[in-house]
């Protein structure tokens, strides 16, 4: 993607109007907040731009030595500036990328912490084990990345694994990282309930949402219809002996969450209002894509939960993201966390390219 000489030379006036304007004297509190945020957004543009146009000046330099047009060089020096072309010639296409990169719209939701919900699907007992198994490598992959995992709730299998697991992930960048998860996961393997030797096919389906802080999202209470009761099922001598469990209604959208996992009733209704605040902030971001643009689906990071987007196959080792036709034979390192991350990286950049392809016009 080519960004014009103008473009450039805006970006960088810009940062340095703005830079300017937050040294006045008398400057108003809120608006200096106003520039700090503004300034914080546009330096590292800024900085790309610089680079840039840098790279372009000492290009067009060297070139007018290694041409001849320089009578003062001679043929040595000639010979230094088109090796030093060659090299620029090779960073400056990363530089104009990593430019074009800083000038995509950006996702307001990227730097949120987000809500991982994964459910057990086709396949019975062998899907709740793999659906724990998916818990285990997200959270090995968050304590990675030195981001915290914490337990909304869970539902959880009687031979192990979830039928049901919430967690709220918070960090720096999380949902950035985590929302090209969401879809449907696939697992072939022979369970460890056949006797028999053969390979099954299962599912686990995962959703990530971003959570939203309380302003965000405004909730009337006339809007919600809250019921008490008594918890049921595995949970310890206390647990179902009150009635502390928490069902909320959201009535205008239709939304119910429930909560039972802790013994507190007010516990349980914080951390279902979490949940209640992600969900309806979500279906509110849903919305406003698809009116701003049909093309989202053609994104690697569509959300569409229906879609199966991966498959661990245990008998020949590998991985398959199905999105960007991407094989890796390594399913034990990814499993268990760390091996992820090359997976993540490499839906973020296929999506990246996709969206500069869209901004350049041939997407």
């Amino acid at each position: 993607m080519h960004i014009s000489a103008e473009r450039i030379a805006q970006i960088e006036a810009r940062r340095d109007e703005v830079q300017a304007s937050m040294t006045r004297a008398d400057l108003p509190p809120e608006e200096f907040v106003r520039l700090s945020k503004e300034y914080a957004e546009i330096e590292p543009v800024a900085r790309a731009a610089h680079e840039v146009r840098r790279l372009r000046q000492e290009l067009k330099a060297l070139e007018y030595m290694a041409g001849g047009e320089d009578a003062d060089a001679d043929a040595a020096m000639r010979e230094m500036a088109q090796d030093e072309m060659r090299l620029i010639k090779g960073q400056l296409p990363e530089a104009e990328r990593a430019l074009a990169l800083q000038l995509l719209p950006r996702d307001s939701a990227d730097a949120r912490p987000a809500m991982l919900e994964i459910r057990a699907g086709t396949g019975g007992d062998e899907a709740a084990l793999f659906a724990g198994d998916l818990f285990r490598m997200y959270q090995r992959y968050a304590d990675a990345q030195g981001w915290k995992v914490e337990m909304i709730s869970a539902n959880a299998a009687e031979v192990g694994g979830f039928k049901e697991v919430v967690a709220s992930v918070t960090g720096t960048g999380v949902f950035a990282r985590f929302k090209f998860e969401s879809g449907v996961h696939r697992v072939q393997r022979v369970p460890v309930t056949e006797s028999g030797g053969r390979i099954h096919t299962s599912a686990a389906t995962v959703a990530v949402l971003p959570e939203p802080e309380e302003v965000d999202v405004q909730i009337a209470d006339s809007d919600l219809k809250i019921d008490i009761y008594r918890a049921s099922g595995a949970g310890g001598q206390h647990v179902n002996t009150t009635d502390s469990a928490v069902r909320i209604t959201h009535l205008p959208s239709g939304i119910v969450v429930t909560q039972q996992d802790e013994r507190s009733q007010h516990k349980n209704k914080a951390k279902a209002m979490q949940v209640l605040r992600a969900r309806l902030y979500e279906a509110e971001r849903e919305r406003t894509q698809s009116e701003q643009a049909g093309a989202r689906k053609a994104m690697v990071g569509s959300g569409d939960r229906s879609e199966r987007i991966r498959t661990y196959n245990f008998p020949q080792g590998r991985v398959t993201d199905h999105r960007i036709n991407l094989t890796l034979h390594r399913l034990p390192e990814i499993l268990e966390g760390p091996g992820l991350a090359e997976v993540i990286d490499a839906l973020v950049a296929q999506d990246e390219a996709a969206r500069i392809a869209q901004l350049e016009g041939i997407g």
